[in-house]
């Protein structure tokens, strides 16, 4: 046996060769489990992901969609074990491949899950050449038979992504962004891994390159069977691209549903806003379209906690008891909802789709800066440092309100220090 057929046996003994089969028959490759991400610790953090749940088919393109900041690229980077689960676990192949595994196992998840990131220019390296930086996973897992089989991998991959073998010997500060998006694309596909997990790949592109791009991920998918967490912002791309789509807002995910049932039943009002926001090819109905604005305020979860719930048609709505109701009532009379309303003439726009600012921002009040000279002070004098960091924080001054309690907690730790030296020394003295 050669080396490289050993080193694939060896591969296989750690991740099983399927995963789990669901109720459909269908064979689940990833699996995303009541997952919560925190960043930053007390007072400062900050749950980027709530509950995350959803998972993933083997060879289909399940994209995750949601405004910036909503936690689609958190949730992309803890399936690369990038971010740590705060709660919950991530599945590959019925395998728990979050928090504290193996370092087999985890050099495993790295051969089988890459990524293709959103900016081309910065996750290059710019002093590698392209043969290189396509040949690095090669050299780490040791993927070839000799330097020739590395060679001739590398040469069919790079014209795979429609680029020629001359432009491996080139840096990437020498391409386009459409061209080193393709290198990325490269550098992720020789691996042959089984998922991809693509975050936003087409943003940073022009309108003609992403086409192009998205052609090549198909083209990889059918003839490698290679399966996709796509995340974007896009549903008009995303549309034409998917098998199924789950909505995130907030770190919620809201609605999960496949391509064609969401679009035609967008039952989430988030669902609704993002649909209703996508640009119409004609500057005049563009200009009468009437934009839906999504309003947290308007569900009332003080009494009845929400939760994801099957509304059937394997269609996933995050709602409470009621909402859950009025939305599978809703997708019963099985009659396609539409989203996107274009004013007739003459028309008055409705109130709840006018444009508006749902929450006030609130920026911090001018004199609440955190100033050195509170932590000085509330280390001189922590007790009076304590009480102004609650005066502080009653009106709101979060900065200084932090500073004082840093400061007044180090003076008293300080003082202790000093009544204990001072103890010891007086019993020394003693004896």
């Amino acid at each position: 046996m050669s080396k490289s057929k050993q080193e694939k046996v060896a591969r296989t003994t750690i991740l099983p060769e399927h995963g789990p089969v669901d109720e459909n028959g269908k064979e689940i490759l990833l699996s995303v489990k009541n997952v919560d991400i925190t960043f930053g610790k007390g007072d400062s953090a900050v749950r980027a992901v709530k509950n995350a749940s959803f998972d993933i088919y083997k060879g289909e393109t399940f994209s995750l969609v949601g405004e910036s900041g909503s936690g689609k690229t958190t949730i992309g980077r803890a399936v690369i074990r990038v971010n740590p689960c705060a709660a919950g676990e991530i599945l590959y192949k019925g395998v728990k491949i979050s928090g504290k595994i193996s370092k087999k196992l985890d050099r495993e998840v790295i051969r089988n899950i890459q990524m293709v990131f959103q900016d081309p220019a910065a996750s290059l390296n710019e002093r590698a050449t392209v043969d290189y930086i396509v040949s690095e996973g090669l050299y780490n897992f040791h993927l070839y038979e000799n330097e020739a089989d590395r060679v001739r991998k590398v040469e069919n991959m790079i014209n795979e992504v429609g680029l020629l073998p001359e432009h491996l010997t080139r840096y990437p500060q020498e391409f386009s962004g459409g061209q080193r998006q393709r290198i990325g694309l490269a550098r992720a596909m020789v691996m042959e891994p089984e998922l991809v997990v693509a975050d936003e790949p087409i943003s940073a592109l022009d309108v003609s390159i992403r086409a192009q791009v998205l052609n090549l991920m198909k083209k990889f998918q059918k003839e490698k069977g290679v399966t996709y967490l796509f995340i974007a912002h896009d549903l008009s791309i995303v549309r034409f691209i998917s098998d199924r789509i789950g909505v995130i807002y907030k770190g919620n995910i809201v609605e999960v549903a496949e391509a064609e049932e969401l679009f035609s039943f967008p039952l989430h009002p988030y669902t609704h806003s993002l649909i209703s926001a996508i640009p119409i090819p004609d500057p005049q109905l563009e200009k009468n379209k009437a934009l839906y604005t999504y309003d947290p305020s308007i569900h009332d979860y003080s009494e009845d906690q929400p939760e994801l719930v099957c509304i059937g048609h394997d269609h996933y709505v995050y709602g409470n008891k009621k909402e859950i109701e009025e939305y599978k009532a809703i997708r019963e009379k099985n009659e396609p909802l539409k989203p996107i309303k274009i004013l007739e003439p003459g028309e008055v726009r409705p109130e709840h789709q006018e444009v508006r600012v749902s929450e006030e921002i609130k920026l911090p009040p001018a004199k609440d800066t955190g100033s050195v000279w509170y932590k000085v002070a509330a280390f001189l004098l922590p007790i009076i440092g304590l009480i102004a960091a609650q005066v502080f924080k009653k009106h709101n001054y979060m900065r200084n309100y932090k500073a004082c309690k840093k400061a007044a907690i180090a003076g008293l730790v300080f003082l202790l220090i000093i009544v204990v030296l001072f103890l010891l020394l007086l019993l020394l003295t003693v004896i």
